[in-house]
């Protein structure tokens, strides 16, 4: 068989969605956190699992979500066994520059996640976490840290930065037999009962990705995409790996890595 590829995409929360992101704290260790639910969703009893759209509040987070997001659904994709209360691994896409790339990959492939975090203390309290002296929570990053004789790993980008986090050892790829359709719903309920998409109304995903429940889920650390001393300057697992240039917002883009390229970042990984 051929050696294993690999393709990373950008998912969770940022700023935009819903307003701030992710904690990566100084030992690289992390906290993964969905983007809102922005669809429209069945209700209870129509979707394959008879399970209600997860809030905010029914995460499990090492910090406390603002009041006013603990009611908001939460879009939990992907997903992984022992996350959030989910057990399978799976990832859905309606976008077509994403599902186009994530289409091409076949069995014992790797689907890799990245997000954007912010280095935030290891105690953080959560968005709006406000200490006496601090101009606000978003100003507590590299530099506060280090003012506070806080030690932080090397790799870690300043304030914020990307980070690959998870990944999923595919199973199988699912998508529609014309490149801008929608995968077959059936075929993606009796595969990823439980992925998101099957709650949106309608089912909108143009790739599904199931992976190998045993072979897939959250890094116990993060490896860094972002160069140690600017999130915005990839490092070079972008630009000598990656089939990205590590030019422009390329920490909204997918990237590819070919075999030989695949193996050298899963090692790394490992390492991680």
């Amino acid at each position: 068989m051929p050696d294993p590829r690999a393709l990373a995409v950008n998912v969770a929360a940022n700023t935009n969605e819903p307003g701030f992101r992710g904690p990566v704290y100084p030992d690289g260790s992390f906290a993964y956190v969905p983007i809102p639910e922005s669809a429209a969703t069945l209700p209870r009893g129509r979707a394959p699992v008879d399970e209600p759209v997860p809030t905010y509040g029914d995460l499990d987070l090492p910090f406390a979500v603002p009041e006013a997001l603990r009611e908001v659904p939460v879009h939990a994709d992907p997903e992984f066994p022992g996350v959030h209360g989910r057990e399978r691994a799976t990832y859905g896409d309606p976008h077509g520059v994403k599902a186009g790339r994530i289409a091409t990959l076949e069995p014992g492939d790797r689907l890799l996640f990245y997000a954007t975090l912010s280095l935030r203390p290891r105690d953080w309290a959560g968005p709006g976490d406000e200490r006496p002296g601090d101009a606000g929570a978003d100003d507590r990053g590299g530099a506060w840290l280090r003012e506070h004789g806080v030690a932080v790993d090397d790799d870690l980008a300043p304030d914020w930065g990307a980070y690959l986090f998870a990944g999923i050892r595919i199973e199988r790829v699912l998508s529609p037999a014309e490149g801008d359709g929608v995968v077959d719903r059936a075929a993606a309920a009796a595969a990823a009962p439980t992925n998101a998409h099957l709650k949106r109304d309608p089912f909108d995903a143009r790739v599904v990705a199931v992976g190998d429940p045993d072979a897939s889920g959250r890094f116990d650390r993060v490896v860094p995409l972002s160069a140690p001393d600017a999130g915005v300057e990839a490092n070079p697992i972008v630009t000598d790996l990656s089939s990205d240039s590590g030019k422009g917002p390329w920490w909204r883009r997918p990237m590819g890595f070919d075999e030989a390229a695949t193996a050298e970042l899963l090692a790394q990984i490992d390492r991680a």
